[in-house]
C-alpha cells in the first residue's frame, strides 16, 4: 500500500546537557508548546518544524521510520535517555471513520527534558537554514469567571443515553460501552493551555500531564510505552470517587477490590489489550488480580501488562494494534464504537484517541490515552469531556 504522507524533510538535531531549569512548565511560550510531565519531570517543546495529518497510526508510523531514518544528530550527553535527540509529539482521533478531527504529529523546534537526573536541551530545524528565536516565557494568566454549559446532550438528555445503553447491553447486544458527555466552559479571557496544564500537573503528579496541539489533560492510563525492548501497557476500568476521610477510602478500596461487577469489567479491558499485544510480544505476563491505584479525586482498578517487544516494531505500531481498547470503548469493540457513535451527540475527535511522544530510538517510543479536558480551537472555550463508564 502506498502512503499518501508527504516526503518528509531532513533534519539536523543537536542535543546538548544543560543546568537544571527548575520548573519546565515555567520556560514555555504563550503559543505553539508542548507539555509531556509527570512528577515534574518528563519533556516540554515549542515552535514547530514539520507537521503531519496522518489518516491513520499506521500512516504515521510510516512516515516517522522513513523521516528519523534520514536526521542528521549531534549528541552531548553523558548517556543516551529516551526522549534526548528527534523526537515528535502525538495525538490522534479516537474514531477516524466518525470524526471530521484530524491526527496530527508534530516535531518541534526546541525541547527541554528532565529524566533520571539528565536535563539537556535538543534543537531541530531543516539541514539547512536557522531557526527562529524565541524570546523567553510569559506568566500564563489564570481564566476569569469561568462559567459552565451543556454540551451536545443536557443532563436528563444523557441519563436516557445511558439508560439505552444498559438496555442494549441486557439485551445481549454488546458486553460494555463506554460513553462520553461534553460540558462547556465558557471564560471572559482566552484560556491559556499552559495555566490548565501547570493545574493538572501541581493536582495529579502521579499522572501523565500532557498538552499536545489543543489537547491538554492529565491521565492515570498508559496506552503503551516501548522501552529496553519491553511493551508496557497500564490497564485502568473500574473506578469510585474518593472522600474526605482517609479511613472511609480504605475501606471503599477493599470494596473496589472485591465488588464483581468492577472486576468483571476490569477483566473487559485486560482481555481487550492482552490480546492485541500477543501477536507482539513473547513472555506476556498478565497478573492475575489487579491492584488498587490512588489518586486524589478517585480510586481506579489498575493492572500493568508486560511483554518482550518484537525486535524493529515501534510503538506506533503497537499503539495502532491496541487502539480502542475496552477501558476507552467497549467490548466487542465494533458494536461499541457504532453505539458511542449513535448515543452521545458529539464528535469526539482526539479525546479518547492515542496522544503522547515518541523518539528516534527504535526501543523507547511512548503514547498514552488521552483523558481529560480538550479546549476548542477557540481559546475562550473550552470542552471538559466526562467520561461515564458502564
Amino acid at each position: 500500500m502506498t502512503s499518501s504522507a508527504p516526503a518528509p524533510p531532513r533534519l539536523q538535531v543537536r542535543t546538548r546537557a544543560i543546568e537544571d531549569p527548575g520548573s519546565l512548565l515555567a520556560l514555555l511560550p504563550p503559543k505553539d508548546c508542548f507539555v509531556w510531565l509527570r512528577h515534574g519531570d518528563g519533556l516540554v517543546g515549542w515552535g514547530e518544524v514539520v507537521r503531519l495529518k496522518p489518516t491513520t497510526i499506521a500512516e504515521a508510523a510510516e512516515w516517522w521510520s522513513d523521516l528519523a531514518a534520514h536526521v542528521e544528530v549531534t549528541a552531548e550527553l553523558d548517556r543516551p535517555t529516551a526522549g534526548a535527540g528527534l523526537m515528535a509529539y502525538g495525538s490522534f482521533v479516537f474514531d477516524p471513520g466518525n470524526s471530521a478531527g484530524r491526527s496530527s504529529l508534530i516535531v518541534p523546534q526546541t525541547v527541554v527534558g528532565r529524566r533520571n537526573g539528565q536535563t539537556w536541551i535538543t534543537e531541530i530545524g531543516p539541514a539547512s537554514g536557522s531557526g527562529s528565536e524565541f524570546n523567553g516565557p510569559t506568566p500564563p494568566e489564570r481564566p476569569r469567571n469561568v462559567t459552565f454549559g451543556d454540551g451536545g446532550l443536557s443532563g436528563p438528555e444523557w441519563e436516557a443515553a445511558v439508560a439505552e445503553a444498559v438496555r442494549r447491553i441486557g439485551n445481549g447486544e454488546l458486553e460494555k460501552v463506554v460513553l462520553a458527555r461534553d460540558l462547556l466552559a465558557f471564560a471572559e479571557n482566552d484560556i491559556d493551555l499552559r495555566w490548565v496544564a501547570s493545574r493538572l500537573a501541581e493536582n495529579y503528579s502521579q499522572c501523565w500531564t500532557y498538552s499536545v496541539d489543543g489537547l491538554v489533560g492529565a491521565t492515570p492510563e498508559m496506552l503503551v510505552k516501548r522501552e529496553a525492548g519491553l511493551a508496557t501497557s497500564r490497564v485502568l476500568a473500574g473506578t469510585i470517587r474518593r472522600s474526605a476521610d482517609d479511613d472511609h477510602d480504605l475501606n471503599m478500596a477493599a470494596a473496589l477490590a472485591q465488588s464483581s461487577k468492577d472486576l468483571e469489567e476490569h477483566e473487559y479491558a485486560v482481555r481487550s489489550v492482552a490480546r492485541a499485544l500477543a501477536p507482539f510480544c513473547s513472555g506476556m505476563n498478565v497478573p492475575d488480580a489487579p491492584y488498587v491505584l490512588q489518586l486524589p479525586n478517585v480510586l481506579h482498578l489498575a493492572t500493568d501488562i508486560t511483554g518482550v517487544a518484537d525486535k524493529g516494531l515501534a510503538s506506533l505500531a503497537l499503539a495502532a494494534a491496541l487502539h480502542p481498547t475496552a477501558a476507552v470503548c467497549g467490548t466487542p469493540t465494533g458494536s461499541a464504537r457504532a453505539l458511542i457513535a449513535e448515543l452521545e451527540h458529539l464528535d469526539r475527535e482526539r479525546y479518547a484517541g492515542p496522544v503522547g511522544w515518541i523518539d528516534a530510538m527504535g526501543d523507547r517510543p511512548a503514547l498514552w490515552p488521552a483523558q481529560r479536558d480538550r479546549p476548542t480551537p477557540d481559546p475562550a472555550l473550552c470542552r471538559l469531556r466526562d467520561r461515564g463508564r458502564i
